[in-house]
């Protein structure tokens, strides 16, 4: 399928006159379209899916934006305030088809782009694509997604374990599970709030596995929002922020020490730093306390149908749901031009290109403690003006 509608703003002449190619039609990829559109450059989306937000439809079904509906706007379009502060998963959907539509943004579904290469003579891009198409533009954006695929540890013995087993990414809500010995592994945002819905959907037994505690916040304390607190200290030096998070953790938060969660015995936005985002609590710590949700050991392996935790214990539950990630899967389609780091990021996002790929943009790659969406927004004007930039 594809949309395509006549700009109403005066087209910006490229070097070559192609348009600027964007990858994917999630949240990042539709902010970037449209910030391009709103100065005057043609930006087609290319969606492997067969409609735009597919990894939003595909989340569990509880699932709500922990940031504020005023605070995760894309560019152009609020927002309907009737969606509530905390917008569910189903309207995130409803919100981004009608950003698409509303700023009428050039979208052709179902192409999935394989590799990215320099055009020759080193002026522009050709991207290598599903049904054979090479198709050459002045610039990419790629925004295939902080979650783009589902990460599995290499546990041993996982291949031939034969429980249930399933990633955190087929989880769709509790009916499946009532009444049933349920093990999750993982205590990030994702595993918590899974670990809730089970016990809230009539599991007979939750255990949540736990490596490291997590820092946990607070979604919202007396109407102030903890991502409020993440756009102001984003900027301030990261020993200070750890500093404050400390004595304010002791304040909100109980010690669940006793239950298996100990406070963490690093910074919290160090840890921010190295890619952990703080848990915030929709519900977990009332599940935790009273023992609805039983903190047990990080899972080392499986071994005669039973799963070993890191304490030497085995137990064996009915069904395993690993909330272990996602992987950004970016080597396929970039990895060949020496743009990524170790942990297969990119490495600039925004407005900045790597030095050795002049009109390679990456968005949507970080997990910033301000909030997803908000951050989405900002790099889309950022590299709106850099190509406007870059074109005069």
């Amino acid at each position: 399928m594809a949309v395509s509608r006549p700009s109403s703003a005066q087209p910006v002449p490229g070097p070559t006159d192609r348009p600027v190619y964007v990858i994917g039609a999630g949240p990042g990829g539709l902010a970037a379209a449209y910030a391009l559109r709103a100065r005057g450059i043609r930006a087609v989306v290319l969606e492997k899916a067969d409609r735009v937000g597919a990894s939003w439809r595909g989340h569990y079904d509880r699932l709500h934006l922990h940031t504020t509906r005023r605070l995760s706007a894309l560019p152009g379009l609020a927002i309907p305030r009737r969606f509530g502060r905390w917008v569910s998963r189903d309207n995130v959907v409803r919100y981004l088809e009608k950003y698409a539509e509303h700023h009428d943004l050039e979208i052709v579904t179902g192409v999935e782009v394989f590799r990215i290469e320099r055009a020759a003579g080193g002026e522009g891009w050709v991207l290598h694509a599903s049904g054979g198409r090479e198709l050459t533009g002045s610039a990419v954006v790629v925004a295939t997604g902080y979650n783009h695929t589902p990460r599995v540890p290499a546990w041993p013995g996982l291949d031939g374990y034969g429980g249930e087993f399933r990633h955190a990414g087929e989880y769709r809500n509790p009916q499946p599970y009532a009444g049933r010995d349920v093990l999750v592994v993982g205590i990030g945002n994702t595993g918590a709030e899974i670990a809730v819905d089970l016990v809230e959907g009539g599991a007979a037994r939750v255990r949540l596995a736990v490596r490291t505690a997590p820092h946990i916040l607070r979604r919202s304390t007396a109407g102030w929002a903890a991502q409020y607190t993440g756009v102001l200290v984003r900027r301030l030096p990261v020993r200070l922020v750890d500093r404050l998070a400390r004595p304010l953790a002791k304040i909100s938060m109980p010690d669940l020490s006793a239950h298996g969660l100990p406070r963490p015995d690093t910074g919290l936005y160090s840890r921010v730093r190295e890619g952990a985002i703080p848990l915030q609590d929709v519900g977990l710590v009332d599940a935790v306390r009273k023992g609805k949700v039983e903190i047990v050991a990080a899972v080392e392996g499986f071994e005669d149908g039973k799963v070993v935790l890191a304490d030497g214990s085995r137990i064996s539950p009915d069904a395993v749901i690993a909330a272990t990630g996602y992987a950004r899967a970016l080597e396929g389609l970039v990895g060949h031009l020496d743009v990524l780091d170790g942990r297969g990021k990119p490495v600039v996002h925004g407005a900045r290109t790597p030095g050795n790929s002049p009109g390679l943009y990456f968005t949507g790659f970080t997990n910033p403690i301000s909030g997803m969406f908000r951050e989405l927004a900002i790099d889309a004007e950022k590299i709106a003006r850099a190509l406007t930039k870059r074109r005069a």
